[in-house]
């Protein structure tokens, strides 16, 4: 039985994706929803850091860091000097002294002036450039990057990594408009399905009551029943087709209260197993019962759980098997959806979740879109296993305690 390639106390490191056609492995694949959204914006950015508690609470300047020890070497050269001229008279000893003195003092001075020209000021300036940067002047760029030395290279790549959040900020400019125009696309397409479908309910309902009536008026022996069984059949195909559209278009926020998760699976494994007689395909549950309460909308997540067991039953051939396993880890709940059927390929494992992406001639494509959107909701992400031949794990992970949602911060 395949499993899901995650760690049983860490629920979120990353597999590989996709492995390389040389390996053995090479039909398998693994996708998580949790790892399909673009890094979240920063905002804010031109907020003041928070102190360091690591640091200390006193500084000293780089001028004495770099004078201490140079000093402490000079006078220890003094000391051995006077050391070695305690022979001498003293009016020489004493001028001697004097002037190894002063050209101590002299050496300190020089090389406090020559390390201000050559390190303060180009951190000074550099430290500045920086809070430029800080309050979102991506013009800033250091004036010390054509030196040929180590402080030139930090400036080099200063104006280097400058130039790339230029470019950078540019291109998510770019990105957010055309995606800003496809949102307002999408909502209007919302609006047209909302409407569409509801104009479509209207006279479906009136022709399955008109077929109805019909049925119940034809004979017994009318060869005509068969083809009323087919119009329902499509009827309730129509039907289904619309109410994944409003869900889709008009989604409804979960209803979220503590109850026990296993009944709400064990209800939709229920039904999946009515589905799967007509297949001979067996559907088996093993319950966790440590599984505590936790706060779920029942009805969506049946749902789910019911949409991704159809789909099994579809993808796997007569005389199957189909194992839903719950487990509880340290802060999830676990409910995998495993089969032996046909698999998913690598290329197609990515676009699963998008809204009427579908490899099957009678499916709409919206049914893993709107799981993906109903466990996101709860918090949650869906994780995806498969091997080409060999079969497919849906993995749905849920938090045992729901996060307090926090507000966005503009």
């Amino acid at each position: 039985m395949p499993e899901v390639a995650r760690d049983k106390n860490t629920v979120h490191s990353l597999p590989e994706a996709n492995p390389p056609a040389d390996t053995p492995q090479s039909r398998k694949s693994f996708y998580s929803t949790e790892y399909s959204h673009p890094a979240p914006r920063l905002e804010n950015s031109s907020r003041e850091l928070a102190p360091d508690p690591e640091l200390p609470w006193f500084r000293i300047n780089w001028e004495i860091k770099a004078l201490v020890p140079i000093a402490f070497v000079l006078l220890g050269g003094m000391l051995l000097f006077l050391l070695a001229t305690l022979s001498w008279r003293d009016p020489e000893r004493h001028m001697v002294l004097l002037v190894a003195g002063v050209g101590a003092v002299a050496i300190c001075g020089a090389l406090l002036v020559v390390l201000t020209y050559t390190v303060q000021r180009p951190m000074v300036e550099l430290q500045q450039k920086i809070a430029q940067l800080g309050s979102g002047d991506l013009t800033a760029s250091v004036s010390f990057a054509h030196r040929n030395d180590e402080i030139g290279d930090l400036g080099r790549n200063f104006n280097q990594m400058v130039q790339q959040l230029r470019e950078s900020r540019v291109e998510i400019e770019r990105l957010h408009r055309t995606q800003m125009s496809r949102a307002e696309h999408f909502a209007t397409l919302g609006e047209m399905a909302t409407g569409l479908a509801h104009e479509i309910r209207n006279p479906l309902a009136g022709i399955a009551g008109v077929i109805e009536i019909i049925s119940r008026d034809l004979p017994s022996t009318s060869p005509a029943r068969a083809v009323v069984k087919d119009v329902r059949q499509e009827i309730n195909r129509i039907n289904h087709i619309v109410t994944d559209l409003l869900h889709t278009a008009r989604p409804h926020p979960p209803k979220v209260g503590k109850s026990d998760l296993n009944t709400t699976v064990e209800h939709a494994v229920m039904l999946g197993r009515q589905q799967g007689l007509s297949k001979g395909i067996e559907i088996a549950l093993h319950k966790d019962p440590s599984l505590p309460e936790i706060e779920h909308d029942s009805d969506q997540i049946h749902q789910v759980l019911l949409n991704l067991l159809l789909n099994s039953i579809q993808a796997t051939d007569q005389g199957g098997k189909i194992v839903v396993t719950m487990e509880r880890q340290p802060s999830t709940a676990v409910i995998e959806v495993t089969d032996n059927g046909r698999g998913i390929t690598p290329e197609h494992l990515p676009n699963i979740f998008r809204p009427f992406f579908t490899t099957k001639g009678e499916g709409t494509g919206l049914g893993l879109s709107l799981a993906r959107r109903i466990v996101e909701e709860h918090q949650g992400r869906i994780d995806v296993t498969s091997t080409v031949g060999e079969g497919t794990t849906f993995a749905v992970v849920l938090p045992l305690q729901r996060a307090a949602m926090q507000p966005v911060i503009s």
